[in-house]
């Protein structure tokens, strides 16, 4: 931990962290030991018991080893929704003493074709709405596939909504190298020992940076198992919570916030497919929700339903979030409306999840929190690396226990991530954040999303985080339009809360903006727009919307 972390600290924590010096699948085996009949996972109305988890992860364990031929080391996709399937899968190939490689839903054949070809990977699971894009793959590198169909974990009736896709019934797929989900459950291999310890790879999630092909950040079991403890003990998660699973699970903050803290405490989790606020709301209400992870997006979505007032969201507890910071307006709306604070937190790909979270007794708002247990987060200048105070912003560099090996078969990248001080390891994260005197660190911007407008330096969340004060602003997002005089002038798109009237012109934005933030940081340039794109984890797609503006001038230029 630095230095300044030490000047705020909850007391009920310890400031050291006691690691299990075990793998991830001894926790399913301690918890289906515990509470064997006890709701591990509700999909839908339909349960699935901790004894029954456990079992199915074993025989998923050994059709991989005896049928697929994986052996220890070996990497598999996983490309699927938040579902049973995708949990079971993750487990069975820890199981088999294998690793995981969760892979965005939303890629497609020359992504995914990429990734098979980067890991090595010979076998795959994948949701049968996906298999299209995976298919041309088979005999192509890759050897096996797992295909399921969601609607086989629609177990029981539900009066509930579910969407198409998730209905949808088991389709009969019959191209060389496939196995359907349930013939694998058919199946009686019988696993080998779990032989996998807390050195040993575990799960590999890809980071798509910001220039060439995504790269696969390294996690070892103990890593991964520090991240959930500190997850379970940071926000005293316990036996009898109800988790509900919104955020993706290929994603390391769902899943490690959703999946494996709630598996590791014996809880119970509640997914959610995709996002839908309507019916988020009414899983809340029909199990008793006691925990939330929510990105802004989501939060602004939640808070935005007509009828929210109808649905009894007194059981939650808490709710908390990262990815970007909470404009102040929305956090203030939320507690109004739900009686919580937002509790932010910040870890990346390659942390594995949070390194810093707000303490949940004393949560500042717009802010990354404070380093968790035995991290030592500094802030340096982001050009010669020196150290700077208290207040100035900088670039965060982290040594942690979650902080990852390395990137796979990326050794120039490992290079340009790590530094050495004092003796130990540390990795440049690429953000940009001041920390306060009691410890708490602030986000400023992402360090390669700096807009320079006329030499000053405008960052984007700030600015975005102002805009969300206008009562007529739902989203926002905020880039730079290149400039000829300015060399970057500040450009925001936005979309207006539904049933605004009279409609903002763009001039009484920017007006407003004129208003109530530094001249210079005010966009010039304001459009409306339907809606902003967005990640499957529900972030603000902004490099592409900052992509698109860079063509749009360019072609301006180019056709005068």
């Amino acid at each position: 931990m630095s230095a300044l972390a030490r000047t705020y600290w909850p007391p009920t924590q310890p400031r050291h962290l006691t690691v299990p010096h075990t793998s991830l699948v001894f926790n399913i085996e301690v918890s289906a030991a515990r509470f064997p009949d006890k709701p591990c996972i509700i999909f839908y109305d339909t349960v699935i018991t901790y004894r029954e988890f456990k079992e199915e992860m074993e025989r998923i364990a050994g059709f991989l080893q005896h049928e697929c031929g994986v052996r220890a080391g070996d990497r598999v996709l996983l490309c699927m929704q938040n579902s049973p399937q995708f949990v079971l899968a993750y487990y069975g190939i820890l199981r088999a003493n294998a690793v995981v490689v969760p892979v965005n839903p939303m890629n497609r054949t020359g992504e995914l074709e990429y990734f098979v070809r980067d890991t090595g990977a010979a076998t795959a699971f994948v949701s049968q709405d996906l298999f299209a894009e995976m298919e041309p793959l088979l005999g192509a590198g890759l050897q096996h596939a797992i295909v399921a169909a969601y609607s086989d974990f629609l177990r029981q009736p539900t009066e509930l909504k579910v969407p198409d896709f998730v209905a949808a019934p088991r389709a009969e797929i019959t191209t060389p190298g496939v196995t359907l989900w349930t013939r694998m459950m058919d199946s009686s291999c019988v696993p080998g020992p779990a032989t996998a310890g807390p050195d040993d790879l575990c799960v590999m999630p890809y980071t798509s940076g910001t220039t060439g092909h995504p790269k696969g950040c390294m996690h070892t079991h103990h890593g991964v198992m520090y991240s959930l403890v500190a997850s379970m003990q940071w926000f005293h998660t316990q036996q009898d919570a109800t988790i509900l699973a919104t955020l993706p699970y290929f994603h390391v903050t769902g899943m490690t916030g959703s999946m494996n803290t709630p598996l590791h405490a014996g809880a119970t989790i509640v997914i959610l497919p995709r996002w839908d606020r309507d019916m988020a709301a009414r899983l809340v209400e029909r199990y008793r929700v006691t925990s939330l992870q929510m990105i802004v997006t989501m939060v602004v979505d939640l808070l935005s339903h007509p009828d929210l007032a109808r649905f009894d969201l007194s059981s939650v507890r808490g709710i908390r979030g990262g990815g970007a910071a909470m404009p102040e307006a929305v956090a203030q709306k939320m507690h109004e409306v739900l009686g919580l604070p937002y509790v932010e937190g910040y870890g990346m790909s390659e942390t594995m999840a949070a390194t810093h979270i707000n303490p949940p007794e004393r949560p500042k708002k717009q802010c990354l929190g404070i380093a968790l247990y035995d991290v030592d987060a500094r802030v340096v200048d982001p050009t010669d690396l020196h150290p700077l105070p208290a207040g100035e912003a900088g670039e965060i560099i982290v040594h942690a226990p979650n902080v990852m090996r390395g990137y796979w078969n990326h050794p120039e990248a490992d290079r340009d991530a790590f530094i050495e001080r004092d003796g130990k390891r540390f990795l440049r994260t690429g953000d940009l954040a001041y920390v306060d005197e009691e410890g708490y660190f602030f986000m400023v911007d992402r360090l390669k999303r700096m807009i320079n407008a006329s030499g000053f330096k405008v960052w984007p969340a700030e600015v975005e985080a102002l805009l969300y004060g206008h009562p007529a602003i739902r989203e926002a997002c905020v880039i730079g339009s290149p400039d000829e005089k300015r060399g970057e002038t500040v450009k925001a798109l936005l979309v207006l809360r539904d049933g605004v009237s009279p409609k903002p012109t763009e001039d009484e934005i920017i007006a407003w903006a004129h208003d109530n933030m530094a001249a210079y940081k005010c966009p010039r340039i304001v459009a409306f727009v339907d809606a902003l794109p967005k990640s499957p984890s529900g972030k603000v797609q902004w490099r592409e919307l900052q992509e698109r503006e860079n063509k749009r001038v360019q072609g301006d230029a180019g056709g005068k």
